[in-house]
């Protein structure tokens, strides 16, 4: 086993043609969450790839476990016979409207959790990389005690531990994701994250003033170097979007790691769905470093994964390893007969 994640995942429902939530009669269902959207582009791109959750013993856990077997990430479920499974309703924006997330995920299965719950030594059995984010400890207490519990485990196993900040303000207070996760970075090489989110919970935001419409990289690249001095990281790795318009975006990203700033070529996506693009860049980083990549390869890998799952509706990276290479060689965008 290549790579071992641990978080929740949920039934997605979405209005089919940009509706509202509120006049829509039918949904476009869906299964993700953002450690197994890592998995399953990580084993789309050849790493074997195990998750590890909490589901409920119902069609709709069973729906989410299938998902993610179908795409050959080997699940390992602790099955609940009381519980739910979280969903969440994702409406499709246009300018000027954005995009919006409407969770329905309180008292999932997950988020009961318990520590001591989870043998992570035969989790870990055999792996090199575990990843989390951000989003598992804010669930509840007990998750957050796991999340905790994690990665402890995975550096005792010896495996190389990234975390995708991942700050979600519906979950919980900046106050809050910065108390319980400054303790969590010791135990961390690698960093994912935003300037944005960043600036929310470590207090660490870029020196120029910029915009969504347009990004200062080179500020971004003061965060990222400042969160490798305070937390003695690794790595840090910070996506950078500009966001012009709701379905046309700019794309790219930076790696601070071994004293420089390693870059990728930003690309122009047109977003067909852009929920799941973070975790997509965190497999591709993950997936390339296994395979012993350079850092300025890596994240000029990654930022190419993600770039195309800008392009594909779901959570889900659905793409081959032969679409990502033909991206990084200048992939024409006229049809292929």
């Amino acid at each position: 086993m290549d790579l071992v994640t641990f978080g929740e995942a949920m039934v997605r429902l979405t209005p089919p043609d940009f509706q509202r939530l509120e006049q829509a009669r039918s949904f476009d269902a869906y299964v993700g969450g953002g450690e197994l959207n890592v998995a399953v582009a990580a084993a789309r791109l050849g790493a074997a790839s195990r998750w590890v959750s909490r589901l409920p013993e119902n069609a709709l856990g069973h729906m989410i476990a299938n998902a993610a077997r179908q795409q050959g990430v080997d699940a390992r479920i602790e099955w609940s016979n009381d519980d739910r499974a979280g969903l969440y309703f994702a409406e499709l924006g246009a300018a000027p409207r954005a995009s919006s997330v409407l969770y329905d995920r309180a008292a999932s299965a997950i988020s009961r959790i318990a520590p001591g719950s989870v043998d992570w030594q035969s989790v870990f059995d055999g792996a090199r990389w575990f990843h989390v984010s951000g989003i598992t400890p804010a669930l509840s207490e007990s998750a957050a005690k796991v999340t905790a519990e994690s990665l402890l485990a995975a550096k005792k196993a010896g495996l190389t531990v990234s975390y995708d900040l991942n700050y979600r303000s519906k979950l919980w207070s900046a106050e809050r994701a910065r108390a319980v996760q400054e303790p969590l970075m010791e135990h961390v090489d690698v960093l994912i994250t935003t300037e944005e989110d960043t600036r929310v919970v470590f207090g660490i935001g870029a020196e120029a003033k910029g915009s969504y419409e347009q990004v200062d990289a080179e500020s971004y690249a003061h965060v990222a170097r400042a969160l490798e001095k305070k937390f003695k990281l690794r790595a840090v790795a910070i996506t950078l979007r500009e966001n012009p318009r709701v379905l046309l975006n700019s794309w790219s990203a930076i790696v601070a790691a071994d004293n420089k700033i390693h870059r990728a070529p930003r690309y122009e996506v047109e977003v067909v769905d852009r929920i799941g693009a973070g975790d997509a860049f965190s497999a591709g980083l993950i997936v390339s470093r296994l395979e012993s990549n350079g850092w300025e390869e890596s994240v000029r890998f990654a930022t190419a994964v993600s770039a195309l799952k800008h392009s594909i509706p779901g959570d889900f990276c659905l793409v081959t390893r032969g679409e990502v290479e033909r991206l990084l060689q200048g992939a024409s965008l006229r049809v292929s007969r």
